[in-house]
């Protein structure tokens, strides 16, 4: 089936093709997976439920508000059949469908912005559970290395020291690291399941052997991430639709507490006579003049409004925020790149050989590969933040999920 120019599929299919982007077929293979993915999500089913009732809604304000009224009479005066029939309606004389259109469209719009707000939030928590996912399965790799490395030593520090060239000291030291290695591996691979659940949870279909977010998904340049209309973003249009939307029953309010007429048209026989008969009414508003709905209707009109302000005034502050996060991270991340240039991935075989021939003790050779495994993290470490910062940016920039036009 063809996807609506609103629904959920046309929504998400835009996830990340507003970013520029490498490998654009690629990026549209992935982009096409994470939509069918995401649009499975309850959250988002409830989302698309809850947006085509409250158009249904807007559908049923934009209908005419009195319909006519059929009248029928009949008795019996001696000899004589006495009957009547008449037809009445009563005339909208304020206008108030005419608000009620507007409302509808305003409903509308709330709506379509309350779909995407629940698209935009579920898209960031699945990139966000991705990033995770693969920052913990290299932590994993690292920790396993780690304890690989320190296994194959134990073996070589065993035949040394049979040989006579290490002492048991050094054995018992390597002992006592391995010992920390084996904790450190199994808390490794608990943070990839609890991270593959996350993502599961989100991405129903997602497998670990799928992988991550791939390469060419991220943006190269800073200058890419461009400055967005903050009153697109999706909560943004939901607030500020929710205020029109109120300040519309405003007007209906006002308009509804003008009387509207009726005029009925009658007609029948009476004593053996033809009569027509016309008739007017129109209600007297002296006892209840509903002021005190129009002016609550007004009252409540200024606090969406208030709230629309104070969101859009928080969003400005968090996108700033989020902005200068991620230029932070992404600053560090490249020095930390421009600082290893494959140093760290090196260093493992040129501490083993000074090791060998005596350069490090064995106390020192641990410390050394402890603090490469340590670097190594960072690097992963810094890499999720800048990645994680980068799709807060977007999200808070709104530009992560774009409607297509």
């Amino acid at each position: 089936m063809k996807a609506s120019k609103h629904s959920p599929r046309a929504l998400l299919c835009s996830v990340l093709l507003s970013i520029p982007l490498f490998g654009q077929a690629e990026t549209v293979n992935w982009a096409n997976w994470l939509t069918g993915q995401i649009s499975k999500h309850p959250e988002v089913l409830a989302a698309t439920e809850q947006a085509a009732a409250r158009k249904e809604d807007a559908e049923a304000s934009e209908q005419p508000l009195y319909n006519p009224e059929l009248s029928v009479g009949a008795d019996r005066t001696g000899s004589e059949n006495n009957f009547e029939a008449g037809l009445s309606q009563t005339i909208d004389w304020s206008d108030q469908q005419g608000a009620l259109q507007e409302k509808a469209k305003l409903i509308r719009l709330s709506a379509q912005a309350g779909l995407s707000e629940a698209v935009l939030t579920q898209t960031s928590e699945s990139l966000f559970a991705l990033v995770e996912w693969r920052a913990t399965t290299l932590f994993e790799e690292i920790a396993e290395s780690q304890q690989q490395r320190l296994d194959a030593l134990l073996d070589q520090v065993e035949q040394r020291q049979q040989a006579g060239d290490l002492g048991r000291a050094d054995a018992e030291l390597l002992f006592l690291n391995l010992s920390r290695q084996l904790s450190e591996v199994a808390q490794a691979k608990a943070a990839v399941d609890r991270a593959e659940t996350q993502v599961q949870e989100r991405l129903p279909d997602w497998r670990p052997q799928d992988g991550g977010i791939p390469e060419y998904i991220w943006p190269a340049l800073e200058s890419q991430i461009g400055e967005a209309d903050l009153l697109s973003h999706p909560s943004i249009a939901v607030a500020r639709a929710e205020w029109q939307v109120l300040k519309s029953e405003a007007e209906v309010a006002r308009r509804k507490a003008t009387a509207s007429p009726t005029v009925g048209l009658s007609g029948g026989r009476d004593g053996g006579e033809n009569v027509v008969g016309l008739t007017f009414s129109i209600p007297l508003n002296v006892r209840n003049n509903y002021s005190a709905e129009i002016r609550a209707a007004n009252r409540r009109a200024l606090e969406a409004e208030a709230r629309f302000q104070a969101l859009y005034r928080k969003q400005q502050y968090d996108l700033a925020g989020a902005r200068a996060s991620w230029k932070r991270y992404d600053k560090q991340l490249r020095r930390w790149k421009e600082l290893s240039q494959g140093r760290v991935q090196r260093s493992a075989d040129l501490l083993e050989k000074q090791w060998q021939v005596g350069d490090l003790s064995t106390s020192e050779y641990l410390q050394a590969l402890g603090q490469r495994a340590e670097s190594l993290k960072t690097g992963i470490e810094l890499e999720k933040l800048a990645q994680l910062g980068l799709i807060e940016l977007l999200s808070q920039s709104g530009e992560l999920i774009t409607p297509f036009q």
